[in-house]
């Protein structure tokens, strides 16, 4: 499938030496190695390995289904999510993206929490029909946090299939795209929120929530805060799933597609603010001159401009949405960062606007409507973004007030195009990264992958680490790598001197091959 692992995890037992290794790779297999030697324990699982691709209830596709996300550790319990591939659906019928935990020691299945809802299980009456029997994904793909004190793993689910229409899924479709907090021991729901009803957008959550410890109107909460695509930032006590602040279901736009469900509201944090551009209206298009500014509009006559949660239509049947954010964030799977210090949640992220519209797949397809192609980049006026700037950016948000402290653009962006390199335009924020860049915080500064300022191409950009004033989002300045970052930065202090570490390149390009870069700080 050419995914590509983004990380292993580690687990020690204290009341022994042992200390293992957890991957699961993309041979369906669950496998522990030891920690000091590299080699598979033969007593784990079958012949050294747990196969992962029997024990989800239903036979699955290995050709879509796979692992590539850091396991998550809670005591003695290994909790495993998966990648279910989104895109070329014909049929209804799709893996289902139950999320499992299997005993650290013997590679024994010890608990499976169902992602879609089954039987006479909490939730599945918000699968109509039955259609909990034969929908799929609502997968964990991304990493997910850990309560090690509570004994909670809070599980960021996705969109079921189909990321674009859920004619074959009416009901909100519990736990789709949701915050789920179970027990790590037992797999037991304790509660759940749910962000988007019926998603139609692939506003799956890519990565884990933030926890930590907040004082609100002078109430301390443990909380956890979980950034999205769709650029909202949910933050809620991690005891109870409680709200800290009202998050509202507002009426959403309802769509004309055959067979289709639409959900009425969506929900709507009224705390913190959208962190990205939200929807989109003719006031947000690209004014960099009064000729650039004209041909915005008229490339954005050619589609449907309108808020956040406005459903795709289908081809023919009247202009492609212009989903923003789009798929691919806001946030994503390099996630954000947290000062436990001063509770500021810092968030990378990007406007990555996509035209959207569906194309009905007939007979012997029963998938109903998907896109065709999946999800299209929308064009700007002369090669430059069709919205004004930042295009990407860094934003800085104090979790105890729900206040923006601070935004600054994460790189010059299109700053030297032909078209506006004569008005001498500060930083715009953009680089050739596809995601908004990995954060790391530390006592004195903010780090986040690519970035760069003051270069001549996007390229040189997005091959940097860039360090950022954290109290202010100051730019300090960036270090250019030998390729792009993939993997988030991290920092140690070995021998009294501090090392900043990232993963550079990628498996499939023989010119920037994968490998690890540090820095070693004076």
């Amino acid at each position: 499938m050419g995914w590509q692992h983004r990380g292993v995890s580690y687990w020690k037992d204290d009341a022994s030496d042992d200390a293992r290794i957890f991957i699961a790779t993309h041979d369906l297999l669950l496998v522990a190695l030891d920690a000091r030697t590299g080699q598979q324990y033969a007593d784990f699982g079958a012949d050294g390995a747990t196969d992962l691709s029997t024990s989800l209830g239903r036979d699955i596709d290995r050709s879509r289904f796979t692992h590539s996300q850091p396991l998550a550790i809670a005591g003695d319990t290994v909790i495993v999510g998966s990648i279910v591939q989104d895109t070329s659906l014909t049929r209804r019928e799709a893996d289902p993206g139950h999320v499992r935990g299997f005993d650290a020691r013997t590679g024994e299945m010890k608990w499976i929490f169902h992602t879609i809802a089954q039987g006479e299980e909490f939730g599945a009456d918000t699968w109509h029909d039955e259609s909990w029997r034969y929908s799929g994904h609502s997968n964990v793909w991304g990493t997910m946090a850990v309560d090690e004190e509570l004994g909670y793993v809070y599980l960021p689910t996705g969109t079921p299939t189909n990321d674009w229409y859920g004619g074959m899924r009416p009901g909100d479709n519990l736990f789709a795209e949701s915050i789920v907090a179970v027990d790590a021991e037992t797999g037991e729901r304790v509660w759940h929120f749910q962000a988007v009803h019926h998603g139609l957008w692939d506003y799956d959550f890519p990565t884990a929530g933030n926890l930590l410890d907040i004082t609100v109107d002078g109430r301390e909460i443990k909380a956890i805060a979980q950034s999205s695509k769709q650029a909202f930032t949910y933050v809620l006590d991690r005891i109870t799933g409680e709200p800290v602040w009202p998050i509202e279901e507002r009426p959403v736009p309802q769509g004309n597609v055959p067979g289709e469900w639409y959900s009425p509201t969506q929900p709507f944090p009224t705390k913190p603010a959208a962190f990205d551009l939200q929807g989109i209206t003719i006031d947000d298009l690209v004014d960099f001159t009064p000729e650039l500014r004209e041909e915005a509009i008229r490339i954005a006559e050619r589609a449907q401009l309108g808020p956040i949660f406005t459903p795709p239509p289908v081809r023919g049947e009247g202009r492609p949405i212009i989903q923003s954010p789009g798929p691919g964030g806001g946030v994503n799977w390099p996630g954000t960062a947290v000062d436990p210090e001063t509770g500021r949640l810092f968030v990378p992220s990007q406007t990555r606007l996509r035209a959207v519209e569906l194309v009905e797949y007939p007979p012997p397809a029963t998938v109903g409507y998907f896109t065709d192609p999946w999800a299209v980049p929308v064009p700007g006026p002369q090669g430059l973004p069709l919205v004004k700037p930042p295009y990407k950016r860094v934003t800085a948000i104090d979790l105890n007030t729900g206040e923006h402290v601070w935004m600054a653009p994460h790189g010059d962006g299109p700053r030297n195009h032909p078209a506006i390199r004569h008005l001498n335009l500060p930083a715009l924020g953009g680089h050739g990264g596809m995601h908004g860049g990995g954060p790391l915080v530390t006592k004195t500064l903010l780090v986040v992958n690519s970035g760069a300022r003051y270069v001549e191409d996007q390229i040189a950009s997005a091959s940097a680490v860039t360090a950022y004033h954290k109290d202010n989002g100051e730019y300090l300045g960036s270090v250019e790598l030998p390729a792009i970052p993939y993997g988030n930065p991290i920092t140690y202090l070995h021998e009294g001197k501090q090392y900043i570490v990232v993963a550079v390149g990628t498996g499939s390009s023989e010119s920037a091959p994968p490998e690890l870069i540090a820095l070693a700080l004076p």
